[in-house]
């Protein structure tokens, strides 16, 4: 297979590297990756400015190119100009940081893979905890042996698969919902040496999803979490309601 790898930690990433390298050695890999962090970017792209992508010398075993756009940017150019759109899977990632709950909405690395999704083609987010320790290696040779044994064709058009490891030794996978987990946002006022306001946000996890299936349950029970998830978001059951009232109110307007 020809398999595209990006991220949003920036191209000199351990998790992308080791991801390249495995992959590297059973299919023919295409790194395509953001010049610098690009975290936290959601599915932005660049449409008032120009991208700048440049070959980057990394290994000699695949081609790596720096782009200066989100990694959503980069998977279209990755897809669409550099492979002229000969591609056969999208990996974005591995992330450094878990990307659980509604993180998905704000991630780069879950973007990627839902660009990919975009263009018809199998993508898959990875994501890893924050640790030291943690061995990139073992979660791409696991990534590596579930690409070999997955049938793609499970996924519906427009769906991705969203993918967090767990600390320590993998006891296997689980297919999980997303979950509820969120964040308590907080804001810290601060000055700056001209004396002018500014603030730096942050905030506290909201774990309180009860669901054994949930995202973030499983991957703190040691097993890598994986999440189909779709580029679209309309609330099926909201939206079924809503045509139940407008049947009722629609003989109670006058346009």
């Amino acid at each position: 297979m020809k398999v595209l790898i990006t991220n949003d930690d920036g191209v000199t990433s351990i998790g992308l590297i080791t991801l390249a390298k495995v992959f590297s050695k059973e299919h023919e890999v295409l790194v395509v990756a953001p010049e610098s962090e690009q975290s936290a970017t959601g599915h932005a792209i660049t449409v008032r400015m120009p991208i700048w992508v440049k070959r980057v010398k990394v290994l000699d075993s695949f081609p790596v190119y720096a782009a200066t756009g989100t990694p959503a940017d980069c998977v279209k150019i990755g897809v669409e100009v550099l492979a002229k759109g000969k591609v056969d899977l999208v990996l974005s990632g591995i992330n450094i940081g878990h990307n659980l709950g509604t993180d998905v909405v704000y991630s780069g690395t879950v973007s990627g893979a839902l660009e990919g999704a975009l263009l018809g083609i199998p993508s898959i987010a990875l994501s890893a905890p924050i640790s030291e320790n943690f061995d990139f290696e073992a979660a791409a040779r696991f990534i590596l042996n579930f690409v070999r044994n997955f049938d793609f064709n499970l996924l519906e058009k427009f769906c991705a698969l969203n993918v967090n490891f767990p600390e320590g030794e993998i006891k296997g996978w689980k297919a999980t919902k997303q979950s509820k987990r969120r964040y308590a946002d907080k804001f810290e006022e601060r000055k700056d040496p001209s004396g002018n306001t500014y603030y730096w946000m942050y905030g506290d996890i909201i774990e309180d999803d009860t669901d054994p299936d949930a995202d973030y349950i499983v991957v703190k029970s040691g097993y890598v979490s994986i999440t189909p998830i779709s580029v679209f978001m309309m609330h099926k059951d909201v939206f079924e309601r809503l045509k139940e009232v407008e049947k009722r109110e629609k003989n109670k307007i006058a346009w």
